[in-house]
């Protein structure tokens, strides 16, 4: 691999004025990027989270659960984009559906799981000093749930915003922009450079969340996960 040509892509990228300034700098691009995954995480959250407490507290449709995530996980993006573009135009939502399908089956099952791992003396223990089922859930079971639900939206968060480019196929902005542009003008520096973005991006989603799960997890949630 000759890292002289990367080298030189990279800084033809990221010396270029349009990366500083204007609708096609960086900061802008990123800036898109994260408000359309931030959506589809939003709406994948509130439609699949409360539904994965209630399964995973009854204990019924868990098994139907974890079958259907499975198959709206294989489904492919790119085929649900173009399927939406057919079915409601050009515009945001032909990226927001494929985004919250992708996403919700992960938040689905950490929630359904995470609660259903709770200990079943606790939850006894809870219902016998009187506590409601409503109840017993909020106060017992999500709290014990929230590792589960941490690493469910990890892994959901980085795979919007891995698969967020495909927003570029459809007219929309965000990181895909200089990938998809660079590939149709055969600009390498541009599809490097926007690559690279998604990636560190990615990272920084990782890192973010190490550390959400260092300090937002009360000390005995993160001793037992350990």
């Amino acid at each position: 691999m000759n890292f002289g040509y990367w080298g030189s892509w990279l800084s033809a990228f990221f010396d270029s004025p349009d990366r500083r300034h204007g609708p096609d700098s960086i900061v802008h691009r990123i800036t898109e990027h994260l408000t359309l995954s931030g959506e589809a995480l939003l709406c994948a959250a509130v439609l699949a989270i409360p539904l994965g407490l209630l399964i995973g507290y009854t204990g019924r449709g868990a098994a139907l659960v974890t079958a259907l995530s499975g198959a709206a996980r294989a489904l492919p993006t790119l085929g649900l984009v173009t399927l939406t573009v057919l079915l409601a135009g050009v515009g945001s939502t032909a990226v927001l559906v494929p985004l919250v399908v992708l996403a919700a089956p992960v938040l689905l099952v950490a929630a359904c799981e995470g609660v259903r791992g709770t200990d079943p003396e606790l939850r006894d223990a809870a219902r016998g000093i009187g506590l409601t089922h409503p109840q017993v859930l909020w106060q017992v079971c999500v709290p014990s749930a929230l590792p589960a639900l941490l690493a469910g939206l990890r892994t959901a968060t980085v795979q919007v915003i891995a698969t967020a480019t495909v927003a570029a196929y459809v007219g929309l902005g965000g990181l895909g922009r200089y990938v998809v542009d660079g590939l149709a003008t055969n600009n390498f520096a541009l599809t490097v450079g926007g690559a690279l973005l998604v990636v560190l991006l990615a990272v920084a989603a990782q890192l973010l969340f190490a550390l959400l799960n260092r300090f937002a997890l009360p000390a005995g949630l993160r001793r037992r996960r350990g």
